[in-house]
Order: structure tokens, then C-alpha cells, then sequence
């Protein structure tokens, strides 16, 4: 049992470590206890033999005790706990799973078989190695040495063709031209709204490719973030096509896997895209990129850091100079050469 990461980017950082738990247990059965959104990103992982979804509905203390009264039927040998809440840990301990492995945090480390210490890497490398470190240890201690240090993360999920047509047909219906580049927005940012560029920025940027790019721009996002892409769709001189809203986090998957760029906050969609083979440009303000970028050779970070920055706030206390910093030509001569590139890669291979 694998006790799933609880956001859609955490969720996508935690592929490599999946991937590398698969070489570790080759013969395993390996199930992802995930939230129930997370079937969407991984649906269809050759690393993974089924996802179980936790119970959101119940209160916090009737979930604990419906999961484990879950898990203790089926009879798990191993828990990997990827979260640091201690709720992942008193799951696996209820639920009696002989050995329980995750990093001694919030006190949890009693409810552990095998506690690990947090790398005092944290904060200086990408989180996909947080996640990683943990198969590392759990590879030491089944083998005695680990060779996942030496192995490049492979942050790559694949859609099928069934899901990629259903995309394409849904775009087509939604009234893009999919003749043209393909280029997502996502404006919004659902747990910060100091991690949003100006919605004025994003319409000054979506104007340029549409008409400087011959692009056809897409809106996508989550239902809560609709407010803010109908401001990005007004301040337009053409409206575009809004999806925010109107797609599952599966949907989203399939239709960023058919778009040729996608431009974000720092938010869960770009780390999808880059998942996906998506190029990307991800606005930094209030964040740190070391951690968190999108780990691909298709990705580009926009920044202009103040000396506040990265302050990891969820709304800025001053002048939110970190994003306004950011002008629409900056993102724009960015996508320009993302794009540039990504179509380079596609003729060379």
C-alpha cells in the first residue's frame, strides 16, 4: 500500500518514487491510496495495480477508521506513506500493516515500523527527490545498498489514444480549432492567491499569441478559479475558449496531452502538462522553483524575484511586486521559444 501525496502537483512529483517502487518490488501487488481525483493522473500507470480512493465524505476521525478497516482486510505487508500527516500513520497502524515506513513528522514516528529522518537536502532540491528518498531507504533496507541515486526521474505519464481522441473531440465541441497551435491558460491557483499573475497579464499574453502566434487559446482551471477566468476572458479582445470548470482533473489530463503549451502559476496543471509532454512556462512569484519546478526539458520558469521572495505566503502583504514584475512580453518571448523548441524535438525524432 501506498499512501497517495494530497495535491494534484505532490501527486505528479510522486511518479518517479512510483516508478522506482515498481523496480524495487517487481513482484508486488502495489496499490495507491489516493484522493479521488487523483485516478485522473494516474489511470491507466503500468507502475501501479490498482488505486483505492479515501473517503472524503466522513468526518476526519470516521474516515481514519473506515480506511483502516479497509486496509486491514486486505491484508498489507508494507505501507509507504509519501504524506507527513500523521493521520497516513495512524491509518496504517489501526489497520495493523506490519511494517509502515515514512518520515518521522508531527510526532507520528511511534505509529512507524521504520522511521526516516527529513533530508537536511529539504528545501535545496526538487520535492520528486523527497519522495524518492524514501524508496531509497526502503531499497537499503530489503537489499542492503541503493542505486536510485544514480537513476534520472522519469516524471512521465502516458493517455492513451482513446483518451487523446476524447480530448480532441471535446475541444472540437467546445468550439476550438485545433488546426491552429494549441496554447492552455490556467490563471487561477486554488490554495494562493499570491501565486496569480495579473489577470490583465494573461489577457495582454493570450491577445499576443492569438494574434502574433496564430494561436487558439484555451482557458482551463478548476470550478473555484472560473471567476478569475472570465476577468482574463473580458479583458480579451477575443474571447477565448473557457474550459475552467467544465473538465475533471482527468479531463485535463487528456486535453493538456493534445496542447501544444501550456502557460500556469505555480500550480498543480503544470506539473501535469510536463507529465504529459506538454511544453511548458510556469510563472514564479511567491515560490520556490527549486523545489517545485516542472521537471521537464520542455519547461520554462518565469521570474523576477524581489529580496522578499521566495516568502511561501498565500497572499501578499505589500504590492505583490513579485508577479507584477512579470510583463505579458517577458511570458510571451518565453513561449515563443518553448515552443520553438518543443516543435524542434518533434522534427528531430
Amino acid at each position: 500500500m501506498v499512501r497517495g501525496a494530497n495535491w494534484v502537483g505532490d501527486a505528479v512529483m510522486t511518479v518517479p518514487a512510483l516508478r522506482e517502487l515498481r523496480r524495487v518490488l517487481p513482484r508486488a501487488h502495489i496499490t495507491l491510496a489516493t484522493r479521488a481525483w487523483a485516478e485522473g493522473i494516474f489511470r491507466g500507470a503500468d507502475f501501479l495495480d490498482e488505486i483505492l480512493i479515501s473517503d472524503e465524505t466522513a468526518s476526519a476521525a470516521r474516515s481514519v477508521l473506515r480506511e483502516a478497516r479497509g486496509w486491514h482486510a486486505r491484508r498489507f505487508d508494507l505501507a509507504v506513506l509519501f504524506p507527513n500527516a500523521f493521520a497516513s500513520a495512524l491509518v496504517a497502524a489501526l489497520a495493523r500493516v506490519p511494517a509502515r515506513v515514512g518520515y518521522a513528522t508531527q510526532g507520528r514516528g511511534p505509529l512507524l515500523t521504520h522511521t526516516l529522518q527529513v533530508p537536511d537536502w529539504r528545501g535545496l532540491r526538487h520535492e520528486v527527490f523527497y519522495y524518492l528518498n524514501i524508496v531509497a531507504e526502503l531499497e537499503r533496507m530489503l537489499h542492503g545498498s541503493s542505486s536510485l541515486e544514480s537513476n534520472q526521474p522519469h516524471t512521465g505519464l502516458a493517455v492513451s489514444d482513446e483518451r487523446r481522441q476524447e480530448a480532441r473531440e471535446f475541444l472540437r465541441e467546445s468550439g476550438a480549432r485545433l488546426e491552429r497551435t494549441l496554447v492552455a491558460l490556467c490563471p487561477g491557483s486554488t490554495n494562493s492567491r499570491a501565486k496569480r499573475w495579473p489577470a490583465e497579464r494573461f489577457a495582454a499574453l493570450a491577445d499576443s499569441l492569438v494574434e502574433r502566434s496564430g494561436a487558439e487559446v484555451v482557458l482551463i482551471g478548476a470550478g473555484e478559479e472560473l471567476d478569475v477566468s472570465e476577468e482574463v476572458a473580458r479583458r480579451m479582445r477575443k474571447r477565448p475558449v473557457v474550459l475552467t470548470g467544465r473538465t475533471d482533473l482527468g479531463q485535463t489530463v487528456a486535453v493538456l496531452s493534445v496542447a501544444d503549451l501550456l502557460v500556469t502559476n505555480d500550480t498543480g496543471p503544470a506539473h501535469v502538462a510536463a507529465a504529459v509532454g506538454c511544453a511548458v512556462v510556469v510563472i514564479f512569484g511567491p515560490t520556490n522553483p527549486v523545489t517545485t519546478r516542472p521537471l521537464s526539458t520542455l519547461a520554462l520558469v518565469v521570474r523576477e524575484p524581489p529580496r522578499c521572495a521566495p516568502c511561501m505566503l498565500r497572499d501578499c502583504p505589500i504590492d505583490h511586486r513579485c508577479m507584477t514584475a512579470i510583463t505579458a512580453d517577458d511570458v510571451y518571448a518565453r513561449a515563443v521559444r518553448i515552443l520553438e523548441a518543443r516543435r524542434g524535438a518533434e522534427v528531430a525524432r
